[in-house]
Parts: structure tokens; sequence; C-alpha cells
């Protein structure tokens, strides 16, 4: 059953097989994105389908700022603590000034996500960058 969904996430290109492991009668796969964003779409299954995403993985990153400080701030050398932290930046946009905005991170982000890790600077370590964007409620 497992390995159905993990060919059917191939198929889509989110994991690979992986050369791990000599067990010519196991299969590894290994994620092949570094992230990933989704849309709402318009038909009421697919809205479901992205509700239940999108509070899995509010779910999954409400604990990983507070873990962050507990276990690794401390350690950093200083020019990585420098260029850590939060942003928390309120702004007044319409939703095509939002879409602009987010299409403008990922084009900052791209060059940085689609390089391979071999090709990255030696000193280069991993950084996630946790992004939420939260339109207020409409005024009542």
């Amino acid at each position: 059953m497992t390995s159905w969904h993990l060919r059917h996430l191939a198929g889509f290109g989110l994991v690979r097989d992986s050369d791990v492991g000599s067990d010519g009668r196991k299969r590894y796969w290994e994620a092949v994105a570094r992230g990933f964003r989704f849309g709402f779409p318009d038909d009421a299954e697919g809205r479901a389908a992205s509700e239940v995403l999108q509070h899995t993985l509010f779910e999954q990153a409400a604990d990983l700022p507070r873990r962050w400080l507990a276990d690794v701030e401390q350690v950093l050398e200083p020019e990585w603590r420098r260029e850590s932290g939060l942003s928390n930046t309120r702004v007044r946009v319409t939703a095509d000034e939002l879409a602009e905005i987010g299409a403008a991170v990922e084009r900052v982000l791209a060059p940085y996500v689609t390089r391979a890790d071999q090709d990255a600077p030696a000193e280069a370590r991993d950084v996630r960058l946790l992004r939420y964007v939260l339109p207020e409620a409409p005024p009542s």
C-alpha cells in the first residue's frame, strides 16, 4: 500500500528512488523538493483537501521556533545568529498584490532552492524559512 503512494508521489516529482541501501528486495525513497507551495482550488473537494493539508503543515511547524530557540540559537556563531530570528510585518494589500509579493519571494528564493548541494559554497548550511501568510478576516 505504501509503495503505491510513493510511486504516485514520484509521478508528481515529489519523491525519487534513493541509492541508499544495498538490499535489492527493498526500495528506498527520498524527497526531491526542499519545500512546496499549494493553492486552494475552487471546488469543494479540492478546498477540503487543501484545508487538511494546511492544518497539518501548521501543526507540524508550530513547535519549530520553540525547539530552535531551545536547541540551536545558543550554539550559533555570531554571524549566523545576527541573520536569524523573526520578522512580523503587517501590510495592507489587495489579494492581487499579495500574490505579487508571494511570487517575488519565490523568485528571490528560487536560485537557492534549486541549487544542488554540491554546488553550494563550503560554508553553506541548511536554513529553514517559515513564511506565514495570514490575511485578517474581513471587517464585520
